[in-house]
């Protein structure tokens, strides 16, 4: 009887495995057919083509999906708070007009037509605070700002930092739409990055490209240079629009391009936000801003000027900028630093020229030691200097 009920057993067994192993068979043939004649519908990943198409409210059709390498989200985020801003000069008065002989040879010519502007700028507090370039508002008598949502309202000049060609704008105006700060100092080159503005009052433009290179100064076009270069698009009425970043960060300050037409050559350059963060703060809560200063004359470093203090040329390949002036009694002449020094790290940060030396002493906090890397004849030393306050030149009226 147990011989019986196991042969039973091994024909059910049998029968079970036929059975699966003709099922697999079946389900591979045919998995090889539908791969041949129809591979479309295996692949269930949306493409272009085929992103589904929803009926929205009113019978109007949108997409459930966005395209793969769209930058819709961070330009929807940031566009927000991009505004634009209209300046209007008054015509200026040419001194002798109410001279009656000036009035019967040139008539009514004695006034000059009203000037007129066109700028961006960047919504930065709920509160109506504006960042924005100083040479957008420079010397206006108003200023119009004009909200993506069509609002309009009157802007009044906070305050403006000439060095940094940044100024701070203020409207009264409720559920303002706020940009986020983003960390420019994480940038790096080959980001993707997008520059919102108001080009030639065309209206909102959106242009993308990526980081060319960081750090850029030497340019001419402020005191204070750490520029942000990309190929963006930036044109005439982009100044003081914003760069952002893929999740619509603030990353820049759009101000300048390099051009022979007037138009953009994909060479344009942005003010990083940490410099934005630095100008705000001490407008907002100081009036001004206020910078470091040593007290020393520096000079890029060159074999005649190594010749004259008797230091050796070798320096030359470890970069830094030589001093050959020091005020008496200034900050650096009390921590001891003398001419002939070669200055090549300012608290902590390495200093390769001497924009990248004002840059690192103007952004030191008078009044707190910070220590300077010094060479000296063969020997590098730290020397601890406290700055001063740096005075903001006078202009001339």
């Amino acid at each position: 009887m147990a011989r019986r009920n196991l042969g039973e057993n091994q024909i059910t067994m049998r029968k079970t495995w036929l059975l699966f192993s003709q099922t697999v068979t079946v389900l591979l043939a045919a998995y090889f057919v539908v791969a041949t004649l129809k591979p479309q519908w295996l692949d269930r990943r949306p493409t272009l083509s085929s992103i589904a198409v929803l009926e929205a409210p009113g019978g109007d059709a949108q997409r459930s999906t966005t395209a793969v390498g769209s930058f819709s989200s961070a330009a929807k985020i940031a566009s927000a708070a991009v505004v634009s801003i209209n300046t209007s000069k008054a015509a200026a008065k040419n001194p002798h007009a109410d001279d009656p002989w000036f009035k019967f040879f040139y008539g009514d010519q004695g006034r000059s037509e009203p000037q007129g502007g066109l700028g961006s700028g960047v919504i930065i507090s709920a509160s109506g605070y504006i960042l924005t370039n100083n040479h957008v508002v420079e010397g206006a008598d108003e200023i119009e700002v004009i909200l993506n949502d069509t609002r309009k309202a009157k802007a009044k000049v906070i305050g403006t930092d000439p060095d940094t060609d940044l100024a701070i704008l203020k409207i009264e105006l409720d559920k303002l739409p706020v940009i986020v700060l983003g960390n420019s100092d994480a940038l790096q080159v080959g980001d993707p990055v997008l520059a919102i503005g108001n080009p030639f009052g065309v209206g909102q433009t959106v242009t993308g490209g990526i980081v060319s290179a960081l750090g850029r100064n030497q340019l001419g076009i402020n005191t204070f240079e750490n520029f942000i270069q990309t190929d963006a698009a930036i044109n005439p009425g982009n100044s003081g629009g914003a760069l952002v970043d893929v999740n619509g960060a603030l990353m820049g300050i759009n101000t300048a391009i390099y051009s022979r037409s007037g138009g953009s050559m994909g060479i344009g350059f942005a003010i990083p936000v940490s410099t934005a963060k630095q100008v705000l703060e001490g407008i907002v809560k100081d009036g001004q801003v206020t910078r470091g200063w040593i007290g020393v004359e520096p000079q890029a470093l060159s074999a005649e000027l190594l010749e004259t203090f008797n230091v050796k040329a070798s320096v030359l390949d470890k970069g830094g900028v030589i001093i050959t002036g020091v005020l008496q009694n200034g900050p650096a002449a009390q921590a001891g630093i003398q001419p002939g020094d070669i200055i090549t790290a300012v608290n902590g940060k390495a200093v390769a020229n001497v924009t990248e030396l004002l840059g690192a002493v103007a952004s030191l906090k008078p009044g707190i030691a910070a220590p300077l890397t010094v060479l000296r004849k063969d020997s590098t030393s730290e020397i601890a200097v406290t700055p001063g306050t740096r005075q903001r030149p006078k202009v001339p009226r």
